[in-house]
């Protein structure tokens, strides 16, 4: 609905809670951290929303493995992110990589 700015402190508190409760690895944490990150997107802070989807992926390579749908989205948008920070090279390559497991 455009509200980002709300959404920004709902996020980051959901993702809280949610790590507290259900742990950094969990399922449903991980979506949160998506969400989240999409909300740091919109708002223009790219290199957190970068940090945070870094980290996403790392933990969903490492649970869902490399070729898991969920894992190549956090790939994606890791690399959306990588090209709003001017990092095209990089963004590229994990483009790339993207296309070769699907």
């Amino acid at each position: 609905m455009g509200q980002y700015e709300r959404a920004h402190q709902l996020g980051k508190d959901t993702l809280a809670l949610m790590k507290q409760v259900l742990g950094d690895d969990h399922p449903n944490t991980l979506r949160s951290a998506h969400s989240f990150a999409v909300t740091l997107r919109e708002l223009k802070q790219h290199e957190q929303a970068r940090q945070l989807n870094d980290d996403t992926l790392t933990r969903r390579r490492r649970i869902l493995g490399e070729d898991h749908p969920l894992t190549l989205t956090s790939a994606n948008n890791l690399a959306d992110d990588l090209r709003a920070l001017g990092r095209a090279e990089e963004a590229d390559e994990l483009e790339e990589w993207v296309r070769s497991r699907r």
